[in-house]
C-alpha cells in the first residue's frame, strides 16, 4: 500500500455533495419514468464509492486536514475536519452505503416490496439525507455542527421508520424511537454545555486542548452524561427499547444502514469523549463500560434467539454486537487510563475491527430478510423453510452472513472477536490486580457465551428459515429476487470473505487512528500468517492456514471419492418418517429450537406462558391442549412501564393546574419571574 495522495482539502465533502445531489433529483424525478428515477440510487452509489476512497486515502496519510464552513449566526459556526477517526467512520458509512443503495435500485420496483408502502421518491430523497447527515457528522468540527447533524440523522431516520403511518405498529415503532433519541440528545446537550463552559468555545479543537484541566467531577459528569446520550442510539441495554422496533419497521435497505451504521455514530461519540473532549479519564470509566457491554451481549443474543420475526432476531442481535464493541472499548479505556498505551491499542484495534466487521455482515443480513420477505411475502420463521431450494442464491448469501456474525473462522466476524479475547487477555496481564483481572476473566466468559449463543441463533435462523418443507403456502411458491438485489448482497458477502481472509488491510488502515487515540501503535503480523501475536503470551490466528486446513478436510476428500469411485448415482426416495408421510408440522420450529435455552435462561429472560386447555365432556379428558409462549423483556416490564405509568400519573397532577383562569395564569407567570431574578443574582 502506499501512503495515499495528495488531495484538496475540499475532497472530504465530496460524499455529502453527491448525497445532496441525490435527494435533489429525487424529488425533481417524482412521476418520471423508471429509468430516470434510478438517478438518485446512482448518485447515492457514487457518493458512497466516494467516500470509500476519500476515507481510505485520509487515513494512508493519517494527519488532519480542515475545510472553514459557514457563519450560521455570530457565535454559530459550522466547520469540517478530517483526520483519521473521522475518516475510519466514513469508511464504515459509505461501504455499507455502496451495497444499500444499489439494494434500492430493485427493491424499491418489486411488486411485493417490504411491506412499507411509502413511495420510492420520498424513501431515496430521505434515504440520501439520512447518508449526508451521517457523513458530515463524523466530519464537522463544532457542537453546533454535531447537534445539527445528530439531529438531522435522527429525524430523517424516524420519517423512514414511520412511512406513511397507516399501521398503528409503525407508528408506535417510530414514536418510541423518536422519543428515546430526543431523551438522548438532551443528555447530549447538557454534555457539549459543560465541556463548551470550561473551554470558552463550541469548537473541538478548543475544547480538546482544554480536556486535560477539566475538574474531577466535570469530567465524571461528562462521561455519564455522554454514556446515556450516546448509548441511547447505540442500544446499550436498558436504554435498547426502541431499537428492536425500529429497526424492523423500516424499508430493509434503511434498516440495514440503521441497525449497520447508524448506531455506531454513537460509538464515534464515545470514543471522542473517553480520549480526547474529556480525556484523561480514570480506570473505571473503562469497567462501567465494560459491565455494560457484556450485559448488552449477552441479553440482546438470549432476546435474538426468543424471536420469530427474522428482522427482529437482526435487531437484537445488534444490541448483543453493540455490547461486544462497547466491551472493547472500555477494554481500551481501562488500558489508556493505567498507563499502558500498547494494550490499548491493540484493544482499540479489535473494537474497530469488530465495529467495521459488524456493519458488513449485519447490513448483508439485513438486505437478505428483505429479500425473503420479498420473495415469499412473509419474515416469519414459523412460517418459512425450504428456501435453499426456492431461492437458492438468497441462502448461500444468508448462510456466509449467519458465519461471519456467528464469529466462526475464516469469515471477518472471527478476526475482531479473536482480538477482544487478546485485549482482555492484555488487560488481566498489563493491570495486575485481582479485581481488573477479575473483570476481565468475567468480560471474556462473557464474550464466549455470547459467541456460543450467536452460533445457536443462526443455526436456528438458517436451519429453519431455509431448510426442511416449506412451512406454508407463501414460502412453498417462493420465488428469487432481482440480479441488482443478488449483486448487492454478493459485494458485502465478498466484503466478509476477504476482510476474513486478509485481515491485515485493516490492520494497515488502522495504524493512525490507534496514534491518535492512545500515543501507540499495535503491531499485529501483517504476513500470511499470524493477525496478531503479542510478546507477552503467544495467541496466534493464521486465516490462510484456517483456509487451506478446511480445503484439504473438505473439498479434497469429496475430489478423492469422485475420483476413485466415479461420478456416483443419485436416487430419490421419501424421508422414512415411520411409514407416514412427512409433513412440515412434523419440523423442528424455531420455537422448539429454542425451548431448551428458553428453559436455562428462564430466570433471566422471564418468558410469559399462557396454556388453554379444551375438556368438552370431562375433566380428565383432555380434547385439545392450546400453548403460547412470548418474552417480553424484563426492562419494559419493570422499568419503562413503571416509568411511563409514573408520568400519566404526574402529568394528571399536573393537569389541575391549566384552570383556565386568567389570574392564576398571571400568578405563575408572576412567581417564574421572581424565581429567575433570585437565580440569577
Amino acid at each position: 500500500m502506499t501512503d495515499g495522495i495528495d488531495l484538496p482539502s475540499r475532497m472530504m465533502l465530496l460524499p455529502a455533495l453527491l448525497f445532496a445531489s441525490a435527494f435533489v433529483s429525487a424529488i425533481i424525478v417524482r412521476g418520471t419514468g423508471p429509468a430516470r428515477s434510478r438517478l438518485p440510487s446512482w448518485l447515492m452509489i457514487a457518493g458512497a464509492i466516494a467516500g470509500v476512497l476519500v476515507a481510505v486515502n485520509a487515513l494512508l496519510r493519517g494527519g488532519t486536514e480542515g475545510v472553514g464552513g459557514w457563519s450560521v449566526a455570530p457565535f454559530v459556526r459550522i466547520d469540517f475536519r478530517v483526520d483519521p477517526l473521522a475518516a475510519f467512520f466514513l469508511l464504515v458509512i459509505s461501504l455499507p452505503a455502496i451495497a444499500a443503495a444499489w439494494y434500492g435500485v430493485g427493491y424499491l420496483e418489486s411488486s411485493r416490496g417490504d411491506g412499507h408502502p411509502t413511495s420510492r421518491p420520498a424513501i431515496d430523497a430521505l434515504l440520501a439525507a439520512f447518508l449526508a447527515s451521517m457523513s458530515l457528522l463524523v466530519l464537522t468540527d463544532g457542537v453546533f455542527g454535531f447537534l445539527l447533524f445528530w439531529e438531522l440523522m435522527s429525524l430523517v431516520s424516524f420519517f423512514l421508520v414511520l412511512g406513511d403511518g397507516h399501521h398503528a405498529a409503525t407508528r408506535r415503532a417510530a414514536y418510541v424511537y423518536v422519543v428515546m433519541t430526543h431523551v438522548g440528545t438532551g443528555f447530549l446537550l447538557l454534555a457539549f454545555m459543560t465541556l463548551a463552559r470550561h473551554a470558552g468555545s463550541f469548537e473541538f479543537e478548543a475544547i480538546h486542548a482544554a480536556a486535560s484541566g477539566l475538574g474531577r467531577w466535570e469530567r465524571d459528569l461528562v462521561f455519564l452524561l455522554a454514556l446515556v446520550g450516546f448509548g441511547t442510539k447505540a442500544g446499550l441495554i436498558p436504554l435498547h427499547v426502541w431499537l428492536p422496533r425500529a429497526h424492523p419497521a423500516a424499508p430493509s435497505h434503511v434498516s440495514a444502514l440503521m441497525s449497520g451504521v447508524m448506531v455506531k455514530m454513537a460509538v464515534f461519540g464515545l470514543l471522542r469523549v473517553a480520549f480526547e473532549w474529556a480525556a484523561p479519564g480514570p480506570v473505571w470509566w473503562g469497567a462501567v463500560l465494560i459491565v455494560a457491554g457484556a450485559v448488552s451481549a449477552v441479553l440482546g443474543i438470549l432476546y435474538a434467539l426468543m424471536e420469530r420475526d427474522l428482522k427482529r432476531v437482526l435487531a437484537y442481535s445488534t444490541v448483543e454486537h453493540i455490547g461486544i464493541i462497547t466491551l472493547g472499548l472500555g477494554s481500551a479505556v481501562m488500558l489508556s487510563a493505567g498507563g499502558h498505551a500498547a494494550g490499548a491499542a491493540l484493544a482499540l484495534i479489535a473494537t474497530l475491527v469488530h465495529l467495521l466487521n459488524h456493519a458488513i455482515f449485519k447490513s448483508l443480513l439485513f438486505l437478505v430478510a428483505g429479500a425473503v420477505q420479498i420473495g415469499t411475502g412473509t419474515r416469519d420463521l414459523e412460517r418459512l423453510g425450504g428456501l435453499v431450494r426456492r431461492m437458492p442464491r438468497t441462502a448461500a448469501l444468508f448462510l456466509v452472513g449467519a458465519v461471519a456474525i456467528a464469529a466462526l473462522p475464516p469469515l471477518n466476524g472471527f478476526t475482531g472477536e479473536w482480538l477482544l479475547f487478546q485485549g482482555l487477555l492484555r488487560l488481566a496481564v498489563e493491570d495486575g490486580s485481582a479485581g481488573v483481572g477479575t473483570l476481565a476473566a468475567v468480560a471474556a466468559g462473557a464474550l464466549a457465551l455470547t459467541g456460543a449463543l450467536a452460533v445457536a441463533c443462526f443455526v436456528r435462523a438458517f436451519g429453519v428459515g431455509f431448510l426442511a418443507l416449506p412451512r406454508s403456502q407463501e414460502a412453498s411458491e417462493a420465488r428469487e429476487v432481482g440480479s441488482s438485489m443478488i449483486g448487492a448482497m454478493g459485494l458485502l458477502a465478498a466484503c466478509c470473505v476477504v476482510l476474513g481472509v486478509t485481515p491485515g488491510i485493516l490492520f494497515r488502515l488502522l495504524r493512525h487512528v490507534t496514534t491518535q487515540l492512545t500515543g501507540a501503535m499495535a503491531s499485529p503480523s501483517l504476513g500470511p500468517g499470524n493477525v496478531f501475536e503479542s510478546n507477552r503470551m503467544q495467541g496466534t490466528y493464521a486465516p490462510l492456514a484456517v483456509v487451506i486446513g478446511l480445503v484439504v478436510v473438505g473439498v479434497i476428500p469429496w475430489l478423492v471419492a469422485r475420483w476413485l469411485g466415479g461420478p456416483g448415482r443419485t436416487r430419490v426416495a421419501p424421508t422414512w418418517v415411520c411409514g407416514s408421510t412427512i409433513e412440515p408440522r412434523m419440523e423442528y420450529s424455531a420455537t422448539a429450537f429454542a425451548k431448551p435455552i428458553r428453559l436455562i435462561f428462564q430466570a433471566v429472560i422471564r418468558p410469559v406462558r399462557n396454556v388453554t386447555l379444551d375438556r368438552p365432556s370431562s375433566p380428565y379428558f383432555v380434547r385439545t391442549v392450546r400453548y403460547q409462549e412470548h418474552v417480553k423483556p424484563i426492562f419494559e416490564r419493570h422499568l419503562y412501564e413503571r416509568v411511563v405509568a409514573t408520568l400519566f400519573a404526574a402529568s394528571h397532577h399536573v393537569r389541575t393546574l391549566q384552570s383556565g383562569s386568567m389570574r392564576a395564569y398571571l400568578t405563575y407567570l408572576f412567581v417564574t419571574l421572581v424565581v429567575v431574578i433570585v437565580l440569577a443574582r
